[in-house]
């Protein structure tokens, strides 16, 4: 028997709870557990006027924005209509069914003044990874680093050689606001003087983006969105933005791991990155400024690519200060004699290291080593021993293990574009982009603490 057709009547009483429709295993459940906001009134507090109308809470757009980001909701208008919709996420606001959902354009104007005057999302991130301290998933002894490109929100079509840049005469009180902040930052080592060679491309609507062709096909405006993780479980312990170039990259490296250590005490026995981190100013200030381990593979053009001997085949001696080669033929960077033996002492420097013709024109292995010159010679780096020292860690027994631990934060730059959906920008300029790339990783945070920490009581 068909049963009768159902018909929305209005009901006068409704008796409903949120929390009885919110399934104990769902993921903002646990997240809730980890996330404490108490203190966000009390950082926000001389921001705030003590006249007018109340505002919006800023815990509930907080976190709102937190709900977008863990589950790739980034556009805040459609944010709040999923939040209307959605019991779970009405549950982690601390919203009833009767509450109003703020409006989107609350957050642009938060987003753009109390938010950023406070740096509340650092606060916020800086919680995240203190969670995770405190849960006993940050160990503190390896960390890795690596860079990520992500597409900025600008096209081809709307940009300009530098000579055009400067002809349209942009004043700097008329301009959008993602350039007024490019013209704040041009002393930021992470964006204007992060190397002095000129874009062949600059954007109008953002213009601290970097061009790039750096994924090997058609060139485009990007970000780089830089990490600092743990290696035990892959926690983000910092998170910075810089330009697409290699010398803003490795410069948030070095402000990572200086922050991580000023906020939290943090200071690693060993970094784990790729060739890009390899150059000696980094190698140099990380073991003799730092007295960390690199585990970093050098950055080095010495090898030769046309099958002759490279600097590599040669002896070095240090006792001595020369090179010998495979014939026992010794190539040396002076061979004045002094009578006091202070004045011999290398200067600090690039130095050449050069043989003598008598050595090498009868020398049988003239061919692999100089064919087409009378002599060979070779340079040494003025940090050289310190590039030695680096390509002893990466010999090491150790290396494999610290590479492997490496990956994690490929993995996580994986996790955001495909999971969290952060594959471009919807921000523009340094801050914003700046604010994406935190919540993304406070996020990234949350969710790793979800899932781990069950596992981590079931383990106690």
């Amino acid at each position: 028997m068909m049963g009768p057709k159902q018909e929305a009547q209005a009901a006068l009483f409704y008796e409903f709870s949120l929390e009885d429709h919110v399934p104990q295993d769902h993921l903002l459940r646990t997240i809730d557990r980890h996330l404490d906001l108490s203190s966000i009134r009390g950082h926000l507090a001389d921001f705030y006027s003590h006249t007018g109308r109340p505002s919006v809470d800023p815990e509930l757009m907080i976190r709102m924005l937190l709900v977008g980001y863990c589950f790739g909701i980034r556009s805040e208008r459609r944010l709040c209509e999923e939040v209307h919709l959605n019991l779970a996420y009405r549950w982690f606001c601390k919203l009833d069914l009767n509450d109003r959902i703020p409006d989107h354009s609350t957050f642009s104007k938060n987003r753009h003044g109390r938010f950023r005057e406070s740096g509340l999302l650092r606060h916020v991130f800086e919680m995240s990874v203190a969670r995770c301290i405190e849960e006993g998933l940050v160990g503190g002894q390896g960390f890795a680093a690596d860079a990520s490109l992500i597409v900025a929100d600008v096209q081809k079509q709307n940009s300009s050689n530098p000579e055009g840049w400067e002809e349209r005469g942009v004043r700097a009180e008329a301009a959008p606001r993602a350039v007024r902040e490019y013209l704040d930052t041009l002393d930021d080592a992470a964006f204007g003087a992060a190397s002095e060679t000129t874009p062949k491309f600059t954007a109008h609507a953002d213009p601290a983006s970097q061009w790039t062709a750096a994924r090997k096909g058609p060139a485009f405006f990007a970000y780089s969105d830089n990490y600092l993780i743990d290696t035990d479980h892959g926690i983000i312990v910092d998170v910075d933005a810089s330009r697409s170039i290699r010398q803003a990259e490795v410069g948030a490296m070095r402000k990572m791991i200086d922050r991580t250590e000023e906020r939290f005490g943090l200071k690693p026995d060993w970094v784990a990155a790729d060739t890009a981190y390899g150059s000696s100013e980094n190698l140099v200030w990380l073991t003799l400024k730092r007295k960390i381990l690199p585990f970093i593979p050098v950055f080095d053009h010495s090898k030769r690519k046309d099958g002759t001997w490279s600097r590599s085949d040669f002896t070095w001696d240090e006792d001595n200060d020369r090179y010998v080669c495979a014939e026992g033929k010794e190539l040396r960077h002076t061979r004045r004699n002094y009578s006091d033996p202070k004045r011999h002492k290398p200067k600090a420097g690039r130095r050449q290291y050069r043989s003598l013709k008598l050595d090498c024109q009868d020398c049988p292995s003239k061919p692999k080593c100089c064919p087409n010159t009378a002599t060979r010679s070779i340079n040494r780096e003025e940090y050289e021993i310190v590039r030695d020292f680096a390509r002893q860690c990466t010999a090491s027994e150790f290396n494999p293990t610290a590479q492997r631990r490496r990956k994690k934060v490929e993995m996580l730059f994986a996790h955001l574009k495909r999971i969290l959906g952060l594959g471009r920008l919807r921000l523009r300029g340094p801050c914003g982009v700046q604010d994406e790339f935190t919540l993304a990783a406070t996020a990234q945070n949350l969710r790793k603490l979800a899932k781990l920490k069950p596992v981590a009581l079931a383990l106690g």
